[in-house]
């Protein structure tokens, strides 16, 4: 049962426990304590793993699995491993060669920088003792770590709670137990993450053992508790179980998908806001505002949803929002002309869902969300970087030499693989929709401009009846890139305001699901072009070079049946065909990679091979979406 599935408990601060099903950690961020030191940034990797042994009077059985450089698997607990459950928390099922049964279970506290590790034996008599040696390091969660002097072994210990403080400047690290703990120091050497071997990245790493606990699993059940910090003075055993049986009452009143949902909303210095992605990806302003409509919109959590919003009203400059905020604290990066359009299209979103349940936004709130939309279509009306500035006809021109401003910003070194310059579709339909949104809740200012930029967008339609990629491509007017590309979609789905109606949506219909519809989403690219990239796969200027070209987005799924649907007029029977079709497997999906959650990226080629991050939160959004369009439960 050697399976690369991975399981996730997220924190609620940006930090997050993570693994595979059963077999060694593949990633540099497999870890049971991963921490954000200034939420949700700043992660750090305090516990990456343990060794555990069980030794009963049939002799010693590993629980743990490790692989080791060149391709070393020891020990081989994963052969032990009878059955899994990602459910309420994951939890293993380790069957003996003498026939004990040990259940483990892992379980992250929310709002805490606190993961839970418990054992109980469930079958079998006797002695019955588990080792258990956690790993650390102390490293930012990109990087490896190494064995070095520096490395500070020493340990507190307080019964069988001990804390040990690695490098100076990172938090202490207490594992709180009810067990006893002997100081051992150790390094264990060449630890091999394949996933990052296979992605051309560093995947080896060496990792410190300061000693051992031991446990009686014949007495009960051994708990230990790691966490973030230095505090000793807490009792393992009954912190564990108020732990558990909050946890269990909370989750079991969710269902799945609610539960994956939640795991994307953390905590941010003056607000709230989603998490883009898990393992490596922090909060996104892109991600965010296409995210939330699903995640917190379509499931009803209109507060979460609000409060984020407001969080990020504040961030505006110059009519734009920001990209990203980068993991140590500097400044904000404002390099994306679409972040502020769907920012603009999540606030009508919430104000309408507000209005449908007859729930009034306070009047305060509601004033700051408009100011702050004002602000973008002044900013982007007038002119902002970038060259982003509404033209003489109407529509939003953008885009200087060597900066990616779309959602296909994929960059090779100073190679911007799809730089998109000039007036890209789906940029014209946020804009148009904005515009709109504007005039309609706010201002009859924005009337004419929107007027100019609806008529304007005819020039978009193509004689093949797909709408053009690019207009005025590299600001040259008149010249076109006639790529089959998805975000046409946007211009007939996905948004408050479809641009095309009848024959002309149609026909766009028609061309992105003969050519781009996938089971899994829709491709970045035709595969009769000669650029087509059908895997997504290799070092990082390879899979870079195919992010756009060709690779399947799970996220398109939503607008792509949003438009399928309103050309059948929504109708009973066109949503029934549609849960039929594009349903199943999404769903299965669920159970293939991140547990629970849709992945980012998918290969062009069959069969879809998932890839990029496996916990997506726009993936994961537009599916529940998805679900409300077809009359389902989101959730």
């Amino acid at each position: 049962m050697n399976d690369p599935r991975e399981w996730l408990e997220a924190d609620g601060l940006g930090g997050f426990a993570s693994g595979p099903v059963a077999g060694p950690r593949t990633r540099r961020y497999h870890a049971l304590l991963l921490a954000a030191t200034t939420p949700p940034t700043g992660r750090v990797v305090l516990v990456n793993g343990f060794e555990a042994e069980v030794a009963t009077d049939g002799g010693s059985a590993p629980l743990s699995t490790q692989g080791y450089a060149p391709d070393v698997i020891h020990p081989d607990g994963w052969r032990h491993v009878a059955d899994f459950s990602p459910r309420p928390w994951p939890r293993w099922t380790f069957v003996l060669p003498d026939g004990t049964t040990i259940l483990h279970e892992v379980l992250a506290e929310p709002d805490s920088c606190e993961t839970l590790l418990r054992w109980q034996r469930l079958a079998g008599d006797g002695p019955c003792t588990l080792t258990v040696r956690p790993l650390l390091s102390g490293r930012d969660y990109h990087a490896l770590h190494h064995e070095n002097p520096a490395f500070a072994f020493a340990a507190t210990v307080q019964g069988g709670n001990v804390c040990w403080r690695p490098y100076p400047g990172l938090p202490a690290i207490a594992a709180l137990t009810n067990g006893a703990y002997a100081h051992e120091p150790a390094w264990y050497r060449n630890f091999l993450y394949a996933a990052e071997r296979d992605r051309g990245l560093d995947a080896v790493e060496d990792l410190a053992s300061p000693g051992a606990f031991t446990f009686d699993l014949a007495a009960g059940a051994g708990v230990m508790i790691l966490r973030s910090g230095d505090g000793l003075c807490v009792r393992a055993g009954p912190h564990a179980e108020r732990l558990v049986s909050g946890e269990r009452a909370r989750r079991e009143a969710l269902t799945p998908l609610a539960l994956a949902a939640g795991a994307y909303l953390v905590d941010r210095p003056g607000g709230r806001t989603l998490v883009a992605g898990f393992p490596w990806f922090t909060d996104w302003g892109r991600d965010t505002f296409i995210a939330l409509r699903g995640l917190l919109v379509a499931t009803g959590a209109l507060a979460q949803a609000r409060a984020i919003l407001l969080a990020w009203a504040g961030a505006v400059s110059e009519g734009m929002m920001p990209n990203r905020f980068p993991d140590r604290g500097e400044a904000p990066e404002y390099n994306a002309v679409d972040a502020s359009l769907w920012y603009v299209v999540a606030v009508h979103d919430v104000l309408a869902a507000h209005a449908a349940a007859g729930r009034p936004v306070p009047e305060a709130e509601g004033a700051r969300l408009a100011g702050a939309c004002a602000a973008i279509l002044d900013g982007y009306a007038a002119g902002t970087r970038y060259g982003i500035e509404a033209d003489a006809d109407g529509l939003l021109r953008a885009g200087v030499p060597g900066v990616q401003l779309t959602w296909m910003d994929a960059k090779v070194g100073d190679r911007v693989i799809t730089p998109r310059i000039g007036k890209p579709v789906e940029v014209q339909a946020l804009w148009i929709n904005a515009l709109r949104i504007a005039t309609a809740r706010w201002s009859p200012r924005w009337r004419d401009l929107e007027r100019r930029a609806s008529a304007s967008f005819a020039r978009f339609v193509s004689a093949s009846g797909a709408l053009y990629d690019v207009i005025d491509a590299d600001h040259a007017p008149g010249v076109v890139d006639a790529r089959v590309r998805p975000n046409q979609i946007l211009a007939i789905g996905g948004l408050p305001y479809p641009l095309l109606t009848g024959a002309p949506a149609r026909a766009v219909v028609e061309v992105v699901e003969a050519r781009l519809l996938t089971p899994l989403g829709l491709r970045s690219l035709d595969p009769a072009d000669p650029d087509y990239r059908g895997t997504y796969a290799g070092g990082p200027a390879e899979r870079d070079a195919a992010y756009h070209q060709g690779t399947v987005w799970p996220w398109l799924i939503g607008p792509f049946v949003d438009a399928w649907l309103i050309q059948r007029g929504r109708s009973p029977e066109a949503k029934a065909e549609a849960r039929e079709r594009f349903l199943p497997p999404l769903s299965a999906h669920l159970e293939e990679a991140g547990l629970g959650h849709v992945s980012e990226v998918a290969d062009g080629d069959a069969p879809h091979r998932p890839g990029g991050c496996p916990f997506q939160a726009w993936s994961l959004g537009e599916l529940i979406r998805v679900r409300r369009m077809l009359d389902l439960d989101p959730v």
